[in-house]
């Protein structure tokens, strides 16, 4: 199997992207609007809070547009803003991934809610209430007949746990949604059967991208008898008749992973978005980055990747990353673009 990414990707966009310096920005999802602009929804929280447990609490959904797919892009709106605590999303909303079919909008996405007074700034929060919204993380769905809304909000998750018997009784999360041409969708999510269990990756279906959505198999898409290897992050699209995927190699303690590198992105295929392979050299990105500028630098992470689709192509990869050295140490959080070469031919 050809690795369709990893040959084509240019160098990262110096200037590019979406940064905000008052804000961390996280999970950058691009799609082009009607109007023939470039939009990312993207994950963002005040930066004075950090790059703790603070988006749990307070992360946001908003909008930012550019002209052009590389950006820079800048803040317009906030679409999914707090909306009260009797809702599953009411209280924090993140995870954004946007697609278009039919005219119609579609923003996946995660959100929760919690008691209690609002996290304020670097505050400490407690590994149990932290644990407790953590379990709450629901898959939600907005809808707008334009990119600049207004979105209709479902009052109830797009997709619920199940119950202690299966492997996904906690949470779902990390929405990755590929809509075929007549509406069939397949959503990737992720859960995990208790408190700091490995998390894993499962599969759903449904005639519309509205739903309502049923789990295609009892159990997750990929399993490992090494209980280091980790998967996290899904991207998913069809392409040419195949489903397609980019994921994070998210291996513990050294094990190694599928690719050697912890953090960086694998790409696989499948015909059902059920039985899953890895192309032979499987590392989709790095996250040691070149820049248009010509330096290089390695980055303490790359996280969520996002592929602008065009005509069905994918022409700009967004990944989400941050400043430092050390993994989830950063003082401030951005989203950064490298665009994509033309289609290497098939082998």
């Amino acid at each position: 199997m050809v690795n369709e990414i990893h040959g084509r990707l240019l160098p990262a966009v110096k200037n590019g992207g979406f940064f905000k310096e008052d804000l961390m920005i996280w999970c950058g999802s691009v799609i082009k609007g009607e109007d023939g602009r470039f939009h990312m929804f993207a994950s963002s929280w005040n930066r004075t809070m950090g790059f703790g447990n603070q988006w749990l609490f307070n992360s946001q959904v908003v909008r930012a547009s550019s002209d052009t797919p590389e950006g820079p892009f800048h803040l317009e709106q906030v679409v999914l803003p707090r909306r009260g605590r009797e809702f599953f999303d009411g209280m924090s909303t993140h995870n954004p991934y946007i697609r278009e079919w039919n005219g119609r909008y579609y923003l996946y996405y995660m959100g929760t809610t919690y008691g209690g007074p609002i996290p304020q700034h670097e505050e400490e929060i407690s590994p149990e209430r932290s644990l407790e919204v953590w379990n709450k993380k629901r898959i939600g769905l907005a809808v707008s007949e334009s990119v600049f809304g207004p979105w209709k909000r479902r009052d109830e998750p797009l997709l619920e746990p199940r119950d202690c018997s299966h492997w996904d009784c906690t949470i779902t999360s990390n929405p990755a949604a590929a809509i075929l041409p007549n509406g069939n969708t397949y959503l990737l999510y992720k859960s995990r059967s208790y408190a700091n269990a490995t998390l894993k990756i499962g599969v759903a279906y449904a005639d519309h991208p509205q739903g309502p959505f049923r789990r295609l198999t009892e159990d997750p898409l990929f399993s490992f008898q090494n209980p280091n290897y980790h998967l996290e992050d899904p991207y998913l699209w069809f392409e040419d008749g195949k489903f397609r995927l980019l994921i994070k190699d998210d291996f513990k303690n050294q094990s190694g992973g599928i690719c050697g590198e912890w953090g960086a992105g694998l790409y696989g295929e499948s015909m059902d978005c059920i039985h899953w392979s890895f192309a032979e050299q499987p590392k989709a990105y790095s996250r040691t980055v070149t820049w248009d500028d010509g330096s290089v630098t390695t980055q303490c992470n790359l996280e969520r990747p996002f592929l602008l689709l065009q005509d069905g192509r994918p022409t700009h990869l967004y990944l989400a990353t941050g400043n430092g050295t050390n993994p989830y140490q950063s003082t401030w959080t951005w989203n950064i673009v490298m665009p994509l070469a033309g289609r290497q031919a098939e082998t």
